[in-house]
């Protein structure tokens, strides 16, 4: 029996391997038009997302009616229809239909999955985190077998193994009533080592303009990439933390639903961001411990190039020190001018920690992400 079934399972296994490639084929094939239209976004959990895979017809057993018969069954002539008569319309012609046709199947990857695709596709490097060593995770690996140990280590195969051992060669054993029960010196216990392994952390600080020229459709455009970068970033890192700064003319921390939802207006002060998301790092983020990832997101308008003058100022003394790097995206908006990214560019043409990105539209998503991602810092 066991011979039986063992081909089964590795047929099994064979054919899940095979779905899950041409899956993964489907994914990266519409990769980029998935990242545009947000298609992925819908149902996500804590560790898998279900995302819509279309034009994959799924094998089924199909069961007729038990009065037609089946195969092989009834009278008939080699070479006739199997079913019954031929239908009319076999060229797609018929009566219209109401209901919707099936061609779209939901499965569910594991964010990990998705990020080796996004890598894939966008041939993203793996980063090069900052070699981070304070944090220490302990892990717990068995390592053996011992004479004692607290029962919920109690090895069974092991202890039953002594004890059948004992009683053969005590004399006792009876292979007409196999009743062996194990005695004290019988148990025998897993052992365990603690293994301290350094962690590498990271902590990604989103801040968005919330004025009143980011719309709904720059606040959307924000909402996709930020799912994108987070899902790569923690295929990276072990922790992964994220904190949300909004701001018009002052800076607030909030929750990520608050984030993205937030309708505001007023003027803007970009300056109370990152004076925010320094005062984070001092109080949480120590940099000799974490890898730090600021992401601005605006439409380019500041209030003064004073203030605009104070974010060159904290960034030179309070952020790039500190972090990985600096990724500023800006989101194309009708009523933004679009300032702040030529002042960012003529202050830090020459300093590798500072991205910038343009981001004009949906489809401009992917490139924006690779801009920000693809040098592996």
């Amino acid at each position: 029996m066991c011979d039986t079934l063992m081909p089964m399972s590795l047929k099994i296994d064979q054919d899940h391997s095979r779905f899950r490639n041409i899956v993964r084929g489907k994914i990266r094939q519409n990769l980029r038009r998935y990242i545009s239209q947000g298609e992925m976004l819908g149902r996500k959990g804590k560790d898998l997302v279900s995302i819509p895979i279309p034009h994959i017809d799924i094998p089924r057993f199909v069961f007729g009616d038990k009065q037609n018969g089946g195969v092989g069954q009834g009278a008939g002539d080699v070479g006739d229809p199997v079913g019954g008569q031929e239908q009319d319309g076999q060229d797609g012609a018929g009566k219209a239909g109401k209901d919707a046709g099936d061609h779209v199947l939901e499965v569910d990857i594991t964010l990990d999955e998705l990020a080796d695709i996004l890598g894939e596709e966008l041939e993203l490097p793996d980063i090069a985190n900052k070699g981070k060593s304070r944090i220490i995770a302990a892990k717990d690996r068995y390592t053996g077998i011992r004479r004692v140990g607290p029962e919920s280590l109690r090895h069974f195969k092991r202890t039953y193994r002594e004890a059948l051992k004992r009683a053969i060669a005590s004399g006792v054993y009876n292979p007409a009533i196999p009743i062996v029960v194990p005695q004290h010196e019988d148990k025998r216990f897993r052992s365990w080592k603690e293994d301290l392994e350094p962690v590498a952390n990271a902590v990604i600080i989103y801040m968005m303009d919330v004025s009143g020229s980011m719309g709904d459709e720059q606040k959307e455009i924000v909402r996709i990439e930020s799912f994108w970068i987070d899902t790569w970033l923690r295929r990276q890192y072990q922790g992964l933390e994220s904190r949300y700064i909004i701001h018009d003319a002052v800076a607030r921390e909030v929750d990520r639903d608050t984030f993205f939802k937030t309708r505001e207006s007023g003027g803007t002060m970009i300056s109370s961001a990152y004076r925010l998301a320094a005062q984070i790092v001092d109080q949480h983020y120590p940099s000799e411990e974490w890898n730090i990832y600021p992401f601005h997101f605006s439409d380019g308008d500041n209030w003064s190039m004073e203030d605009t003058l104070t974010c060159v100022e904290l960034l030179k003394k309070e952020m790039l020190p500190r972090v990985n790097m600096f990724a500023y995206g800006q989101v194309e908006s009708p009523y933004g001018s679009g300032q702040f990214i030529k002042d960012l560019k003529e202050h830090f043409a020459a300093d590798e920690r500072v991205v910038t990105s343009e981001i004009r539209d949906r489809d401009a998503i992917v490139g924006s992400i690779k801009d920000f991602l693809g040098k592996g810092k």
